[in-house]
């Protein structure tokens, strides 16, 4: 029986036990009985049993310092949990728990810029409602060209685009799909009637057009290409990802990629290069896609 279907044999409780156990030794490099006790609110010989568990499952993973009374993690420690990088970094950062892992009792050294802007957690729900019920909402929308006033919006989406949240939506005014900020919204009314088929998530051709995008270290502007590669895990010198038309100019934005056809954008702000930019032809929102010129 391989290590997969054991874990699977396990009880919920026994995998978040044994997940503590696992991040204790990969984060903080050692875990004690008297932590696990503590955390789970359990006997000691529950703990001990959790710890034999453990060795049996990873006998590796560990040893034990007897003067110290620890556990500490082994040259050889091999997770038995799987940690996405993105999320774990996130979760340590923001002191948030899953209960499959060891945030709460221990403060990490990880911090993240502060948030300048953040939505009513009111006006998100009720958005969330509409989209998880496909109901229409009439919402009083503040915008930069035409000031406060009431939209009826068919919302399919809420996204983060690095640097605030925003909706998308079926703009009935406008009659075309749009984004909007969610901070400047400030009231929302669920309309109760079935959207028309024009209105449907499947008609956002910006949406659900993916652009392959070709990113490499921009040729001019970097002198030692390879710590670009290595920032963002580049195979082959190129940065290969697919994103939503609608969403391609905010990614290319917030990472200042270069998209004129010469690489001719100076400053040390500009790193990278988009090398392929013949194919965001037909996508929209490209204006603040830096030195991206429509043919």
């Amino acid at each position: 029986m391989d290590l997969e279907q054991q874990l699977q044999k396990l009880t919920y409780p026994q995998k978040q036990r044994l997940a503590y156990i696992d991040f204790k030794l990969l984060f903080v490099g050692y875990v004690t009985r008297a932590e696990i006790v503590s955390h789970f609110e359990k006997g000691l010989s529950s703990a001990t049993r959790d710890i034999n568990l453990y060795k049996e499952l990873c006998p590796n993973n560990m040893v034990y310092d007897a003067k110290e009374k620890k556990y500490f993690q082994s040259e050889n420690f091999k997770p038995l949990v799987k940690h996405d990088p993105r999320k774990t970094l996130v979760k340590l950062a923001n002191q948030i728990t899953d209960g499959f892992d060891a945030i709460g009792d221990t403060t990490f050294p990880i911090e993240t810029p502060s948030v300048l802007n953040i939505p009513d957690i009111f006006i998100v729900a009720k958005l969330v409602q509409a989209i998880m019920n496909n109901n229409a909402v009439s919402v009083i929308y503040t915008s930069l060209s035409s000031g406060s006033g009431a939209r009826e919006l068919v919302p399919h989406s809420i996204v983060d685009n690095g640097l605030r949240w925003h909706l998308r939506a079926y703009d009935r005014k406008s009659k075309s799909f749009r984004d909007f900020v969610l901070t400047r919204i400030t009231k929302v009314t669920i309309i109760k009637q079935t959207p028309l088929p024009e209105e449907d998530k499947l008609e956002d051709h910006q949406w659900m057009r993916m652009v392959p995008l070709q990113i490499i270290p921009h040729p001019k502007n970097v002198k030692h290409p390879t710590a670009i590669k290595l920032d963002f895990g580049m195979v082959n010198g190129v940065l290969e990802i697919n994103v939503r038309a609608a969403m391609a100019g905010y990614l290319l934005r917030r990472w200042n990629v270069d998209c004129t056809e010469d690489a001719n954008l100076g400053g040390s702000e500009y790193q990278l290069y988009l090398q392929n930019s013949q194919t965001l032809y037909g996508a929209e929102n490209l204006a603040i896609a830096p030195g991206y010129k429509a043919k």
